[in-house]
């Protein structure tokens, strides 16, 4: 796959703050944040997205990442954002709407892209976002 910046979804991030978290991928990517990658937290769900700007093998990092002793130590788990797939959020607090959910999603500032399909879970207090294909508009 040419050209590609691959976003990296880190899920149950509760336990490692967003700089210790940027440092972490720092290490590991040998890459600079803000310069190389930028990383958005969603504090809501325990979510956060690294979205690389220079091309690097995602499958290779996310290995990497799954391996680190650090990552394992604060439980954190890492996987690719694939263009077409669903994440599932958790930890979303009742307050908050399919609308919102949405849109933070569709922000292309957080490496998001048009959400096809929002389902809140209340009872379990999670959400399956579903993108749609992006293949189309490149």
């Amino acid at each position: 796959s040419t050209e590609t910046s691959p976003s990296v979804v880190f899920e149950n991030i509760q336990g490692c703050s967003p700089k210790c978290l940027c440092m972490l991928l720092e290490n590991i990517s040998g890459l600079v944040v803000d310069e190389d990658f930028t990383v958005e937290v969603i504090p809501e769900i325990n979510v956060a997205v690294a979205t690389f700007t220079k091309s690097i093998d995602g499958e290779e990092f996310v290995k990497k990442c799954s391996q680190n002793k650090r990552v394992k130590e604060f439980k954190v788990t890492a996987r690719l954002l694939e263009l077409t797939q669903s994440i599932k959020a958790e930890n979303i607090p009742a307050s908050i709407s399919t609308d919102y959910i949405t849109v933070y999603f569709e922000s292309a500032r957080n490496g998001g892209g048009p959400v096809s399909d929002v389902q809140l879970f209340p009872e379990e207090n999670s959400a399956i976002i579903t993108f749609c294909d992006r293949k189309g508009n490149t």
